[in-house]
C-alpha cells in the first residue's frame, strides 16, 4: 500500500513540477532565456525541452504510459542536471539552487516510476520494439 501510494505521489511530483516550469519556458521569462543562452540552446532548445516535458508530464500521469514518461523525464532531468553541473551552476540567477533541486526531485522521481514499471518495460515494451522489423 505504502509503496502504491509513494508511486502515485512520484508521478504527481514530476507532472507537477515539470508542468509548472513550462510557463517560464513558452512564455520566455529572463531566467528561463538566461539558462537556455548560456547553454547555448537559446530559443529554439528552450521549446524543445518544453515540448518534450509537456509530453513526459502527460505520458507520466497516464497509467498506461507511466513508464515512458518516467524514461522521458530522467533522460530529461540528466541533460538539466549535467549542465547544472558543468555550465550553469547549481544556483542560478539568485535561486539558491531551487532549479537544480526540482530536477533533482524529477530525476528521482522518474527513476521509482521506471523501476515500478521494469517488468513492463522488459516482458512486453522490449520485446515488441526489439521484434519489429
Amino acid at each position: 500500500m505504502l509503496r502504491k501510494i509513494a508511486y502515485i505521489v512520484a508521478r504527481l511530483a514530476a507532472a507537477f513540477i515539470m508542468g509548472q516550469t513550462l510557463y517560464f519556458k513558452f512564455t520566455g521569462s529572463p531566467e528561463s532565456m538566461y539558462i537556455f543562452k548560456m547553454v547555448g540552446m537559446e530559443p529554439w532548445g528552450r521549446w524543445l525541452i518544453g515540448i518534450m516535458e509537456l509530453i513526459a508530464s502527460v505520458l507520466i500521469l497516464i497509467p498506461r504510459t507511466a513508464w515512458a514518461g518516467g524514461l522521458l523525464a530522467v533522460g530529461l532531468m540528466v541533460g538539466a542536471i549535467g549542465m547544472h553541473l558543468t555550465i550553469l551552476g547549481i544556483e542560478v540567477m539568485d535561486d539558491k539552487g531551487q532549479l537544480f533541486y526540482y530536477a533533482l526531485i524529477v530525476f528521482l522521481s522518474g527513476l521509482f516510476v521506471v523501476f515500478n514499471n521494469k517488468d513492463k518495460i522488459l516482458n512486453e515494451v522490449l520485446p515488441k520494439i526489439l521484434n519489429r522489423k
